[in-house]
């Protein structure tokens, strides 16, 4: 349960209450230090935190030449590997998963992977992170292996009305599977979920990457990903991609594959 402080508590853009947990750590990066460079790519204005790069791809951003996105001073691309659907629960990789993986690597890029939860229970978050465990063996994935439960707002969904314990289970459950496995999980969320939907203080052993397109995130936890542009452009990728940064540079860490 949240701390309980004597203060007043923190609110969010929308002016609802945000939970204060006395055991997660606060991010000690200053909102006001972020800066959109004049490529629309997001910098830091401390030296000494360095700024990595990157964007997320699926399927949908069709043919990518590889080469030309790490040109563009792209230093690491997280790739969606798979996803359940919202409606049988059947579990399918990304048509372009393993093209992409290959191509990135080649290119010199670092490679992360997520997979688009659908997940109802722990069991089935479990199910999910065997399947993309079979996926990225034989892959050198050295960026996070990110866990993506979302809320389907267009349609109906077996999500639906899911409670918030069980949605925490879900995480911690994939999370632990994929760690054990020797990579680094990352639970990606965007601000709501992350307060409202998530107990922060049962999954804080684990990475955040938070998705807030703005360009200052707001979001008071730590996190070491940030989705900050869901439009943003990139050599070698037509349309829109999204733009994240990395505080971290997870080549540097033990990984398997």
């Amino acid at each position: 349960e949240p701390a309980a402080t004597g203060t007043t508590a923190p609110r969010d853009s929308n002016g609802n209450e945000i939970p204060v947990y006395s055991n997660v750590d606060l991010t000690a990066l200053d909102p006001g230090l972020f800066y959109t460079d004049e490529r629309g790519r997001i910098q830091y204005a401390d030296s000494s935190v360095k700024i990595y790069s990157g964007v997320d791809i699926s399927v949908f951003q069709g043919d990518i030449d590889w080469d030309a996105v790490k040109d563009d001073g792209i230093d690491f691309v997280i790739l969606r590997v798979g996803f359940r659907g919202y409606t049988q629960g059947s579990l399918n990789e990304d048509a372009n998963f393993r093209k992409n993986c290959e191509n990135a690597l080649q290119a010199g890029l670092n490679v992360g992977v997520y997979f688009f939860s659908q997940a109802i229970t722990a069991q089935e978050a479990e199910e999910e992170a065997d399947y993309v465990l079979s996926l990225i063996k034989d892959y050198d994935i050295q960026y996070p292996v990110a866990y993506d439960w979302e809320t389907i707002d267009y349609d109906n969904a077996r999500t639906d009305g899911l409670d918030n314990e069980t949605i925490t289970q879900c995480a911690v459950r994939f999370c632990d599977k994929i760690s054990a496995a020797g990579y680094t999980p990352v639970i990606y969320f965007n601000r709501s979920l992350g307060y409202f939907n998530y107990d922060l203080s049962l999954i804080k052993d684990y990475h955040f990457w938070l998705a807030e397109y703005k360009g200052h995130p707001s979001f008071i936890y730590d996190y070491k990903l940030w989705q900050y542009s869901k439009d943003g452009t990139v050599n070698g990728i037509d349309g829109s991609v999204d733009l994240n940064i990395s505080i971290q540079d997870y080549s540097e860490t033990e990984s398997v594959g």
